[in-house]
């Protein structure tokens, strides 16, 4: 089983509402009205139920599925289809589509959904036959009321006349969406909790998600979603709109229900395995192998950072401190078929996703943590802010957000990027050649031009600045000289004068 496969599989699998069938609604509390009229419904249902389970110890939902559906392999899982004539919203007339996903293989947790109509939350039952079971795949109890592991947008998003898929809600509090044109890579997550942590790490689920209808016409789709967690619990409204970048603005509130001092806020999680800069003991016909090259960041003074991303040998933490950060993104910014050579995984398709903070978010610090891997199959990059402050007991914290789904960062600003690091040589002498892009490149002369290159251990030499027609900008070449380092910290950056011509390039090289 292929990571790739994987996420492909899972969004391949969804069973569907059957218009027409008797919908049973939600609430109060822990106890859910049977009402086929529906429940009224505003944002503020959703806010009143977190607070109210925020304040009661941590209850762990009901997980129980039936032995067949728990021992599913992967191949298994995908031969549970679901019928597509029967996808929410299907003949109504409207832009988008809703396919819902069953449980089974990996997906264990169950979560509730509800169609949000005039005012209205209608539950959405699980019945067995929205769902073809192939291949020998064995059906449960048709008397279980099993609920769903997730769901699925379908909208026009590459041609006007056919619906692709959009973004999945499956996993935890995972999701993942595409722009026009990709495939799914990188995913974001609802909210981590001790992420790297040495005791392990805690992972926040979705509990129940409110889907609204749109109206006709309509170029987006909200979704309400109730998170739950041993450390707090969490109310999100997803504002979501397709196209060539697909943004998804997230309107969180979180309720600690103890002090929370590790938490992580607009979490994005990748794969790197391999790329030119780091394929110690990978002996693979592809160049490169990863959902994401690189931590781009903007601070709170407007400098932007890049670093790419390393698969190490023991799991490594990095923490960039700021105050009032801009954005920050796992970008994916090679984008020939050249670069992985993949005709299967078509990584070059893959989305740069890309965090807006809303407001000042205040003092706090991005997180990158790097866990090692030996295959492409896992998820080992996950990058998020944390804030400075401790989150308390008792507490409302309220972010806003947009996720850009994209294709490179949003603002296009004009400054040379760091496009690929290439690294070889000895164990007492590497070699680094990095090409740079941008704008500001684009003939010019390099009278006045330097880079400067640092390192906090071992030395720098042989610094070369020369021009690079083929890709209409620069290359940066450098040794650096271990001269006995165990960890050194380079950076590198392209000036005139005082005028900063680049961005800056931060790299973590390890022994």
């Amino acid at each position: 089983m292929h990571r790739r496969d994987l996420l492909r599989g899972a969004a391949l699998v969804p069973g569907l509402l059957m218009t027409g069938l008797p919908l049973a609604s939600l609430f109060s509390g822990e106890a859910r009205a049977q009402d086929n009229g529906g429940q009224s419904f505003d944002s503020g249902v959703v806010r009143s139920m977190a607070r109210d389970l925020a304040s009661k110890p941590y209850k762990k939902a009901d997980q129980t599925l039936p032995a067949e559906l728990q021992k599913l392999s992967y191949d298994d899982y995908r031969n549970i289809r679901f019928n597509t004539d029967r996808s929410l919203w299907r003949g109504q007339g409207l832009t988008y589509e809703v396919q819902f996903l069953h449980r089974g293989f990996i997906f264990g947790d169950r979560v509730d959904l509800f169609e949000v109509a005039e005012g209205k939350a209608q539950k959405i039952p699980y019945t067995q036959d929205l769902f073809s079971f192939d291949h020998g795949v064995p059906r449960p109890d048709p008397k279980l009321d099993l609920g769903f592991s997730g769901f699925r947008i379908h909208g026009p998003i590459n041609r006007p006349d056919y619906l692709d898929e959009i973004i999945v809600f499956q996993g935890a509090s995972y999701f993942r969406a595409v722009a026009k044109g990709q495939g799914y890579g990188t995913s974001a997550r609802g909210l981590s909790i001790k992420t790297g942590a040495s005791d392990g790490e805690e992972f926040p689920v979705f509990r129940d998600f409110w889907i609204e209808r749109p109206r006709a016409g309509a170029d987006s789709v909200v979704v309400h979603a109730l998170l739950d967690s041993p450390s707090a619990t969490a109310v999100h409204r997803f504002t979501i709109r397709p196209g060539e970048t697909t943004i998804t603005t997230v309107e969180m509130t979180v309720f600690p229900r103890n002090d929370v001092d590790q938490i992580g806020l607009a979490s994005l999680t990748s794969m790197f395995l391999f790329g030119p800069n780091d394929r110690d003991d990978i002996d693979d016909f592809r160049p490169s192998v990863c959902d994401a090259q690189g931590l781009a960041m903007i601070n709170g003074n407007g400098e932007r950072l890049w670093r790419p991303l390393t698969n190490p040998h023991r799991l490594q933490i990095s923490v960039f401190a700021d105050t009032n950060m801009r954005g920050f993104g796992l970008m994916q910014r090679q984008r020939s078929f050249f670069d992985y050579q993949d005709l299967e995984a078509r990584y070059e398709r893959r989305p740069s996703v890309w965090v807006e903070p809303i407001g000042d978010w205040g003092e706090g610090a991005v997180h990158l943590v790097e866990i090692p891997t030996k295959e492409e199959v896992h998820d080992n990059i996950v990058a998020f802010w944390r804030p400075k402050e401790v989150l308390k007991k008792g507490g409302e914290y309220n972010y806003t957000y947009r996720i850009h789904w994209t294709w490179d960062t949003p603002d296009r600003d004009p400054i040379a990027r760091f496009g690929s690091t290439r690294a070889g040589g000895t164990d007492d002498r590497r070699l680094f050649v990095l090409d740079l892009v941008g704008e500001k490149l684009k003939g010019i002369s390099l009278d006045g031009v330097e880079a400067h290159v640092t390192t906090n251990a071992g030395a720098i030499s042989d610094i070369v600045l020369q021009p690079n027609p083929d890709i209409e900008g620069l290359r940066l070449s450098f040794a650096f000289d271990i001269k006995g380092a165990d960890i050194a910290e380079l950076r590198a950056q392209v000036v005139r004068g005082e005028e900063r011509l680049s961005e800056t390039w931060i790299y973590r090289w390890t022994a």
